[in-house]
């Protein structure tokens, strides 16, 4: 984190401490209560470091869209925007949920839909693809999520490619 373009938040700083209960929040959410990186940066606004960490634990723990289809969305984004520390958090993450290390590679390429994945991920990369690469997804392939998934995972599966990039942009900008 020796590059990152702000001063992150650790015990004893020189700038105030947030509240416990974020502090406490935030901690819940990571394995073994360990702040990572984002989250030491995030801590410089507490409203921000709130609001995230409601969002993105939501994301990541309540959805109904399954947890592998929402980490391979994650991995994808954060190929698609360069973000490797995104891609450092999720790719362990995609492997325990059930993802496999050959399509993990998979989408790393420039084109990542390809046979090696079924029929429901490659809607979702679709998905993926066109949100993060052109903002504008075509009509069809909205239509094909939600034929796979229905309307309730296509909203999440949509929201989970928007927080992502949200995540990534911000991972980026400020070289975390």
């Amino acid at each position: 984190m020796s590059s990152v373009r702000v001063t992150p938040w650790h015990e004893g700083a020189e700038f105030p401490a947030p509240p416990e209960e974020v502090l406490s929040a935030m901690r819940d959410r990571r394995p073994n209560g360990e702040l990572i990186g984002i989250d030491r940066v995030l801590l410089r606004s507490v409203p921000l470091a709130t609001g995230w960490n409601g969002l993105l634990g939501r994301v990541r723990a309540e959805f109904a869209l399954e947890l592998e289809y929402r980490e391979l969305v994650m991995l994808r984004v954060a190929v698609l925007n360069r973000a490797d520390f995104e891609w450092n958090v999720h790719h362990p993450a995609y492997l325990q949920a059930g993802g496999t290390e050959e399509k993990a590679q998979a989408l790393q390429g420039r084109t990542a839909i390809s046979e090696i994945f079924g029929e429901k991920e490659r809607a979702l990369l679709r998905l993926t693809d066109q949100s993060t690469t052109q903002v504008d997804v075509a009509p069809e392939v909205i239509e094909e999520v939600k034929d796979l998934f229905g309307e309730q995972q296509t909203v999440e599966a949509v929201a989970t490619v928007a927080a992502y990039n949200m995540v990534s942009r911000f991972l980026v900008a400020l070289a975390i």
